[in-house]
Order: C-alpha cells, then sequence, then structure tokens
C-alpha cells in the first residue's frame, strides 16, 4: 500500500487539510471556514470546539477528494496561528472575554488586548527579552496571560491549560499534554537552548503562580517539531478525523514555521535553510530566518531555538498586516465598489483582478512600479512587527490625487506591494547588519501566488524570489511532520529536500528598475521616520 501523509493548517478563518505522497506531491485538498468575533479593544475571540470541528471536516473531506484508503496515511501534522487556547482542570473550554460565551475559549493572534501588559512587561527589561528581539508582542502569550489573570481572574483561576493553538490540536488528537519547541520558545518564552522556563521572569512580571505550578498549566513536556506525541490518534480522534487509531501525529508548529519547513530547504534550490529566508504572505506576513549561531537583532524574534528546524536557530520578523494592509488600502479608495463588481464578475478575489490589471498595463512585471508613479504606502495599519516592535505604528499614504477610476486604484495596490516589499527589505537589511544574512526569499502563503507580487517582492528586495513546486507549502510542512513522526525520514532536515522542490525563480530586475525601487526605498523609510516622529510629538496631553 502507497504511504501518504497529511498536512492541516489553521489558519485566521479557516482550517485547510492536504493528502500528499511521500514524494511530497499533492494529492488534494479540502478547506472549513472558522468563525471570529471581534470588537472594540482590540479583541478577537474563536471557539476551539468549532476549531476542531473545522478541522475534522476539511480532513474528511480531504481524504474523500484524494481517493485514498485512510489506512494508507501513515502521519498527521498540525500547524495553527499563535492563538491562545484556555481549558479548564477538566478539558472543557473556559470564556476568555464575556462571561455569557464560554465556547470562546481562544485569543486570537492578532488581538491586542494586552497592550498595556506588554508594555509593562518591556518596562521591566527582564534578560528573558533578549530572546524575542528585545520587547514582547501583545501578540505573545504572557501578555495575554497577564491579562487574564487581571481582567478575567475567574478564568484564570478555573484554568488548568493554556494551549498554543497548536499544541491544542495534538492534544485533542492524542491526549498528550506535550508542548511544541516552536509553540513555548517563540510565543511563550521558554528558554529551548536552556530547556527551561525561567522563573524568575514570571515571577517579576505577576505570573509568579505557573512557576510555583512548576508551569505545569503551560507545558513542562517540550518536543521539537516532529516528535511523534503519544501512541498516535486516540480512538475517538481517529474517528471524528475518518482516519485509523494509532495513526502517527507529529508535534506540530506555528503557521508560518510551517510554510518554512515546507520550502526553505527545496530540493533544487539553495538546499541549506541557512541561504534562505521564508517569507509567508498571507493575512499578515512572517519572515523566518535560520541561522547557525544565535543572531540578536532589535525588533527581530529570537533568537529562538530549535523552534523551526531542529538544532538550528531562527529570527523571526513580519508585518503584522500584509495581506489584510492591501485589502484595507484599497477599500479606501472611491473606485473600490466598481473593482469588487467587475472582479466578482470575472470570478477573481479583488487582490488578484487588481495584479492582472496591473500585468495587462505593462510590458513586463517589473514595469508596474512605474504605475505607482508619485504614490507612496508604509503600509503599517497595525503596527510595525520588525524591525522595531512598534504596535502603536501607523499607515502613511502620500501622492495620492482626486482621481477616482480604475487606473488609480490599480496604482494604489501597486503602491502598496511595494511598500509591503520595502518593509521585506528593512528586515532583511536589519537582520544582515546583526549576523543573519541571506542569498535568497523562498515565498508560501495565499497572498503571495501572484507572479506580479512575487516579482516586485524581488524587484523591491534586490533578492530572486523562490516559489516552489507545491501550491500549499504550509500544509506540505505539516504533512512532513506527520512523514517524520511516523519514521518516514529521520529528521525534518531529511525530510525537506526531499518532499520540497523549487518551481521557479523570480529574479530581481537591475538597471532603471533597480535603481527607481532604491530611491522608493529611500522614501519609505523617511516616511515611516516622520511618521514615527510626529506621533512622538503629538503623544502630549493638551495643556
Amino acid at each position: 500500500m502507497t504511504d501518504h501523509f497529511i498536512g492541516v493548517d489553521v489558519g485566521t478563518g479557516s482550517a485547510r487539510a492536504g493528502v500528499f505522497a511521500a514524494t511530497g506531491t499533492l494529492m488534494a485538498t479540502a478547506k472549513h471556514d472558522i468563525a471570529m468575533h471581534k470588537e472594540s479593544g482590540g479583541i478577537v475571540e474563536q471557539s476551539s470546539a468549532q476549531v476542531w470541528d473545522a478541522v475534522c471536516q476539511a480532513t474528511r473531506r480531504a481524504v474523500t477528494e484524494a481517493s485514498i484508503d485512510p489506512a494508507s496515511v501513515r502521519g498527521i501534522g498540525f500547524d495553527a496561528t499563535c492563538s491562545m487556547v484556555v481549558r479548564d482542570r477538566n478539558g472543557a473550554p473556559l470564556p476568555v472575554g464575556d462571561p455569557n460565551h464560554p465556547e470562546r475559549d481562544i485569543i486570537v493572534w492578532m488581538d491586542h488586548r494586552a497592550i498595556e501588559q506588554a508594555e509593562r512587561i518591556n518596562a521591566q527589561d527582564h534578560e528573558v527579552l533578549r530572546y524575542v528581539g528585545g520587547a514582547i508582542s501583545p501578540e505573545m502569550q504572557t501578555p495575554k496571560l497577564l491579562w487574564l489573570k487581571e481582567r478575567r481572574p475567574d478564568t484564570y483561576d478555573a484554568a488548568g491549560h493554556f494551549f498554543d493553538l497548536t499544541d491544542f490540536l495534538g492534544w485533542m488528537a492524542t491526549g498528550s499534554l506535550a508542548r511544541s519547541s516552536c509553540t513555548v520558545t517563540c510565543k511563550w518564552t521558554y528558554l529551548a537552548h536552556e530547556s527551561r522556563w525561567d522563573p524568575e521572569y514570571f515571577r517579576a512580571i505577576g505570573l509568579g503562580d505557573l512557576a510555583d505550578a512548576d508551569f505545569a498549566p503551560i507545558g513542562q513536556d517540550i518536543v521539537e517539531p516532529g516528535k511523534a506525541l503519544g501512541a498516535g490518534l486516540t480512538e475517538g480522534a481517529a474517528a471524528q478525523l475518518g482516519l485509523a487509531p494509532g495513526t502517527a501525529v507529529g508535534a506540530g508548529l506555528i503557521d508560518a514555521h510551517a510554510g518554512g519547513i515546507g520550502t526553505v530547504c527545496a530540493g533544487g534550490g539553495a538546499e541549506d535553510p541557512t541561504a534562505c529566508l521564508a517569507y509567508v504572505f498571507g493575512t499578515s506576513s512572517c519572515t523566518m530566518t535560520t541561522t547557525r549561531e544565535p543572531a540578536f537583532v532589535p525588533g527581530v524574534w529570537g533568537p529562538y531555538f530549535s523552534a523551526m528546524v531542529p538544532g538550528a536557530w531562527l529570527s523571526e520578523g513580519g508585518q503584522s498586516a500584509a495581506g489584510a494592509a492591501i485589502d484595507h488600502l484599497v477599500s479606501l479608495h472611491p473606485a473600490y465598489g466598481d473593482a469588487q463588481q467587475q472582479a466578482q464578475a470575472a470570478r477573481k478575489p479583488l487582490p488578484v483582478w487588481l495584479a492582472d490589471a496591473a500585468l495587462a498595463a505593462c510590458d513586463r512585471a517589473s514595469d508596474a512600479v512605474l504605475l505607482a508613479r508619485d504614490l507612496h504606502v508604509v503600509p503599517e495599519f497595525l503596527g510595525n512587527r520588525a524591525p522595531f516592535a512598534d504596535p502603536h505604528a501607523r499607515a502613511v499614504i502620500v501622492g495620492q490625487g482626486m482621481e477616482t477610476d480604475i487606473p488609480s486604484l490599480v496604482a494604489l495596490y501597486v503602491a502598496g506591494v511595494c511598500g509591503l516589499g520595502y518593509g521585506l527589505r528593512q528586515i532583511i537589511e536589519t537582520q544582515a547588519g546583526h549576523g543573519a544574512p541571506v542569498n535568497t526569499i523562498a515565498i508560501s502563503g495565499g497572498a503571495g501566488q501572484h507572479p506580479l507580487i512575487r516579482q516586485l517582492l524581488a524587484d523591491a528586495t534586490g533578492l530572486p524570489v523562490d516559489t516552489t513546486t507545491c501550491p500549499e507549502p504550509v500544509l506540505l510542512g505539516s504533512a512532513i511532520l506527520g512523514a517524520v513522526a511516523a519514521d518516514a525520514f529521520s529528521s525534518i532536515q531529511a525530510a525537506m529536500p526531499v518532499m520540497s522542490h523549487i518551481a521557479q525563480t523570480h529574479a530581481p530586475s537591475g538597471g532603471t528598475a533597480r535603481r527607481i525601487h532604491d530611491r522608493r526605498f529611500d522614501a519609505f523609510l523617511t516616511l515611516q521616520r516622520v511618521a514615527r516622529d510626529i506621533r512622538c510629538t503629538t503623544e502630549e496631553p493638551f495643556a
């Protein structure tokens, strides 16, 4: 019987499952949507029960679409957003917000309710913060834990388990309380290079009760990604997923990190994870840079040990809004409604329709930058994740006139994509200056699939952008975890070049295009700096 492996990805709005052959060939995918609750104050919540149901439905449908025998699935891996799940001592959900909605037991990654707590933690300048880029983000879990303790003490006191969403899925699948070194190192301040939590940090920030409990609520058994969890799928989970009991389950990854595993060591490419930056371009974006030695980069999360490639260090940057920034940017234009109607008539998502329109207006993809002309965008609508770790940063749009037609909307779209490219270049150059250089970019994620996007990012950064043959590298990364857990490969490092392959390289243009992007990058830095300076001068209260 031919072996198959399944990768499951839980994103912000849906769960997706992919069935793969042992060569890395994608056989089928399926998707099931997940609801999200938002309210003022940066509150974003979800239901873990609904997430698990979506995972099961997507997995069953993917197996059906692949027309395979479920018994041929030897391993499964999970990745998810770095959202936090709260369950009581009996495993039941607890409300993270409104007590009348106990089913909403997830604080979603993008939730910014804990900005005040993050600022108080950062003011202490604890040694642990060196390993999160010098400043902790409200998107990470210790500020959120502190918020719960201070603002929802009933929930906090009743909690028996605080899970990263990926580890929750592993628990649901196997009953194992093990946590992945990826999740706890990147989002919970676990010091993987020393194999320990720092009790003094937790006591200093007001979470000493976790240290007193020997960290049982947040994880005592920490394992590397791909490590087999428990005895595999329990009978109950197997029935829900439509798979065989005992199917191997690999310790999971954060979604962006799964995209890294699916791309950075692809056969036919660099085949060296330290030479390639993984750029996961979705609602937000993440940059994943692998180094053999720790690189301390101000404003870039990490360095994290064994957080993506076991035994290697990881620096993680990114943009808090990427695909979401483009969606919001174009919604501000007067022609937005007209463009939406035309995109719907063409049965295309609006960003794809706009990218197609930009390509149609140019002889080649690199010429699209000329459409932007004097339009410049710093697309930091949701703050700056890297290299400033500044959740208060906001977007800048300069050069907009009174045009209301579709071509001016296309120009704004191109300027926004270029702005994301310059933010990426800023991260890459900052990292290179602190001992973490890269030679290539491997792109994954739904927002980065269009050839125009890939070429503009190559031109904006001055680095080649590789795409893989697998159209779903994040799912592939999780499937690799399942393959390693099933002993189909000795390690993630051994599996990556066998299951992942380079399809195309978008080389950066030189000449005039390079000079234009250099000038625009200088303008990006200037506008970003001016916006920061202006904000600083207006933060003083009025007399």
